[in-house]
């Protein structure tokens, strides 16, 4: 080949942080390690890029092998560098975060991965390579930008109370939010469509449901609206 390169060349591959929500916490699917190094250690999903697809393709393809999830909203984090973070060889890793409804998605292990498992994030085993510095960064990324963004609606069921709604910011926030004025303000965004539905099988007063209206929010973007919740 007239135009190869000759110098040495890293490798590279991706990782992915999974967050998922449930009524009390918010959660990262980690998977157990099967092969060494760190054999035995939990980590990020994630595994090398193979020279026939993308970073996003690859991303997609290593949580489809490792966890058995597909279809889930995915972005691009950071890229990590540092020249120790892998004992085998000289690796850099793109990293993305990944939204899902817990209850849409079974994980479950395969290909080097010995098992498959959801986490609290503030109750996390000790990670693999430099993975606890990617989660950081992930759950910093994921703290800034649902207030500006309507991602956070990804880890929501597709019908929800506004209690849901406000306690999924709480959590990722890490802070409590008055009742009053949250409503008031996602209420006010004009991106909720309210069902003619209530919570069932509860045991307190059973609450209205709302849906996010997509359309309604891309139709409003278009025009200038800018979210903030």
């Amino acid at each position: 080949m007239p135009f190869a390169y000759e110098h040495p060349r890293a490798a590279m591959a991706v990782d992915c942080v999974v967050f998922g929500l449930d009524t009390a916490d918010l959660k990262v699917l980690l998977i157990q390690r099967d092969l060494d190094p760190f054999r035995g250690r939990w980590a990020l999903p994630g595994g090398f890029l193979r020279l026939d697809e993308t970073v996003d393709q690859a991303a997609r393809r290593e949580l489809r092998e490792e966890t058995g999830l597909e279809r889930v909203f995915l972005e691009q984090l950071a890229t990590f560098g540092d020249l120790d973070r892998d004992p085998r060889e000289r690796v850099v890793t793109v990293a993305h975060y990944a939204l899902v409804r817990l209850s849409d998605h079974r994980v479950q292990a395969a290909t080097d991965a010995r098992d498959a498992a959801w986490f609290a994030v503030d109750d996390l085993p000790t990670l693999a390579f430099d993975h606890d510095r990617i989660l950081t960064q992930a759950l910093a990324r994921l703290q800034g930008k649902v207030r500006w963004q309507p991602i956070g609606f990804e880890l929501l069921p597709e019908k929800f109370s506004l209690t849901q709604l406000q306690r999924m910011y709480e959590i990722i926030l890490e802070r409590p939010l008055d009742k009053r004025n949250f409503r008031k303000k996602a209420l006010a965004l004009g991106i909720l469509q309210e069902l003619d539905e209530v919570e069932q099988d509860v045991a307190h007063r059973a609450a209205r449901l709302y849906r996010f209206d997509e359309k309604s929010y891309r139709r409003m973007v278009k025009d200038g609206f800018h979210f903030e919740l």
